[in-house]
């Protein structure tokens, strides 16, 4: 009997769920079959998923087509009503065992070919823990899921449900497992990874778990947070990237704009100060931090005003890698109920984005020269660095260790080292 095959679309968890799936779908026996899970971040991204689907379909004639996922969760009825899809399952009962196990059993006779309940309602995540999901060098860690807050522009709440936590204890075990098992660098993961703890006994914010496994497995080399909302970052954690070295010199910050009135529109909670000032008190205590951010280019009322101050932003936060997202509208979120901008600037204004970005990357790869990091190697002649530069080697280093390179060059993209 065949296995299943797996395609997974979007975020980081996305990837780290559909381990999970393989592991649940394989325990229940489940046979030939496709499943595919599919992101909802943007209108786009959902026309990406029919689209897969349609070509798998094509590519498999005779497999059972599952689809999951944000995408499922938020439009069941889209993907229930393609000829191509066998099951529709949501992002609640695709972690079940018992889901896997119905499938397995009874693919065509009593299982409901749609299940898909209520997001909401799910008061518990990471039932089920993947230890080494990654490279060989570096495991993620899922420690929360959904999001309490509402923005706008962002339908992801509603396919991953409010927030909840993963216990403390639960993380450290984890985590020194898989220090046991030989990764030298962990990443904490999740939806709104700095809302961690709020629905938790006594709270503890995302700052005292970073501290606690730092103090409780004290063999790990390496410690990375994978997103984080800066306005939430509590005092812990400033304490953490200000003492503790292992905890790695790099943050991706979801800022999304660099206007107040945008900013405000958008439902966010901090304003182009509240940025610059917690960029420049990292930087402050922890003078070798870098930082990647989340930009979107094009917002319903963005005036060329509002987006010079999203390009201003880039420079007074110094952002080195930026993710630039063009707006599209997406059904169901308020954003897009408002006067949309022209797709033609939007477009044009994600390429200016992008060029300053690239700017501040190519700054920030000569710096280095000269320079020596310690860079874990993720393949044998690619690693990166704690700041999450990626530094290509001459000649091959041993997959998964930390090495001392010093930088020789760059050729416009990554380091360079012998």
């Amino acid at each position: 009997m065949s296995a299943p095959r797996f395609t997974t679309l979007g975020c980081r968890l996305n990837a780290y769920e559909t381990e999970a799936m393989k592991e649940l779908s394989a325990a229940a026996g489940l046979g030939d079959a496709v499943v595919v899970n599919t992101c909802a971040v943007t209108a786009e991204a959902v026309r990406k998923a029919r689209q897969e689907i349609r070509r798998l379909r094509r590519e498999n004639p005779e497999a059972r087509l599952i689809v999951t996922g944000c995408a499922a969760q938020t439009e069941p009825g889209t993907f229930a009503a393609m000829g191509e899809v066998d099951a529709v399952i949501g992002n609640a009962e695709k972690m079940r065992a018992e889901t896997w196990a119905g499938l397995a059993a009874d693919f065509v006779g009593q299982t409901e070919r749609v299940q898909v309940d209520d997001i909401m309602s799910v008061r518990e995540t990471a039932g089920h823990l993947i230890d080494g999901f990654g490279t060989r060098s570096r495991a993620y860690v899922q420690i929360q899921n959904g999001c309490d807050h509402r923005c706008t522009f962002c339908i992801i709440p509603f396919g991953r449900g409010n927030s909840r936590s993963v216990p403390a204890g639960v993380v450290v075990d984890q985590i020194a497992r898989l220090v046991e098992a030989g990764y030298n660098e962990v990443v904490l993961t999740g939806v709104d990874l700095t809302s961690w703890g709020a629905d938790l006994p006594a709270a503890p914010r995302l700052g005292d778990l970073v501290l606690r496994i730092l103090k409780l497995v004290p063999d790990l080399p390496r410690l990375r947070l994978s997103s984080i909302d800066s306005i939430e970052a509590d005092e812990s954690l400033m304490q953490a990237i200000a003492t503790e070295p292992r905890l790695m010199p790099h943050l991706h910050l979801s800022l999304q704009h660099g206007d107040d009135l945008i900013l405000k529109r958008m439902k966010r909670r901090h304003l182009r100060d509240d940025a610059i000032r917690f960029c420049e008190e990292a930087r402050r205590l922890r003078p070798d931090m870098t930082f990647g951010a989340d930009i979107i280019a094009g917002f319903p009322t963005e005036t060329e005003a509002h987006f010079e101050n999203a390009v201003r932003l880039v420079e007074e936060c110094g952002i080195t890698w930026l993710h630039v997202f063009p707006y599209s509208p997406r059904p169901g979120t308020p954003a897009a109920r408002m006067p949309q901008v022209d797709g033609r600037a939007i477009k044009d204004r994600a390429r200016r984005l992008r060029a300053a970005g690239a700017a501040r990357v190519a700054a920030h790869l000569a710096a280095q020269h000269g320079r020596t990091h310690r860079v874990l190697m993720e393949h044998p002649r690619l690693g990166r660095t704690e700041q999450f530069t990626e530094v290509s080697f001459a000649e091959d280093r041993p997959e998964g260790a930390i090495v001392s390179a010093t930088i020789e060059g760059d050729d416009g993209a990554r380091l360079l080292a012998a």
